[in-house]
C-alpha cells in the first residue's frame, strides 16, 4: 500500500512563496514517478510538474521559472516549491505517485496514488 500525505498549504500575498510537501510510503519510492496537480474551485484538475526517478522535471507552461519540484529518495519526500505566487495559483494541491512509467507525463489517469490535497490560497 502507497500512502502520500501533502503538507504545506496556507495562505500567502500574491508574491509570495510556499514549499509544499509530500511524504510517501513504499519501499521503492525512488522508482517512482511524482507528480504535483492542483483544481480549483469549478475547474478541473491540472498538471503542474513532475519529476522522474532521474530527476527529470516536467511543468505545466503556466509555473515555468515560478516553480520547482524536486525529490529526496532518501526521505521518500516531494516538494513543490512555489515562488511569486499569483491569486489564480489558488487551489487545492494534489500529489500523486506514478509507479510504471519511467518520465512524468500530465494526463492525471496515468497516476496510481493520490494524496488527500493541501489547500493554497493567493491573496490579492
Amino acid at each position: 500500500q502507497v500512502r502520500l500525505v501533502e503538507s504545506g498549504g496556507g495562505l500567502v500575498q500574491a508574491g509570495g512563496s510556499l514549499r509544499l510537501s509530500c511524504a510517501v510510503s513504499g519501499r521503492t519510492f525512488s522508482s517512482y514517478v511524482m507528480g504535483w496537480f492542483r483544481q480549483a474551485p469549478g475547474k478541473e484538475r491540472e498538471f503542474v510538474a513532475g519529476i522522474s526517478w532521474s530527476d527529470s522535471t516536467y511543468y505545466a507552461d503556466f509555473v515555468k521559472d515560478r516553480f520547482t519540484i524536486s525529490r529526496d529518495n532518501v526521505k521518500n519526500t516531494v516538494y513543490l516549491q512555489m515562488n511569486r505566487l499569483k491569486p489564480e495559483d489558488t487551489a487545492v494541491y494534489y500529489c500523486a505517485a506514478d509507479m510504471g512509467r519511467r518520465t512524468p507525463r500530465a494526463n492525471q489517469y496515468e497516476y496510481d496514488y493520490w494524496g488527500q490535497g493541501t489547500q493554497v490560497t493567493i491573496s490579492s
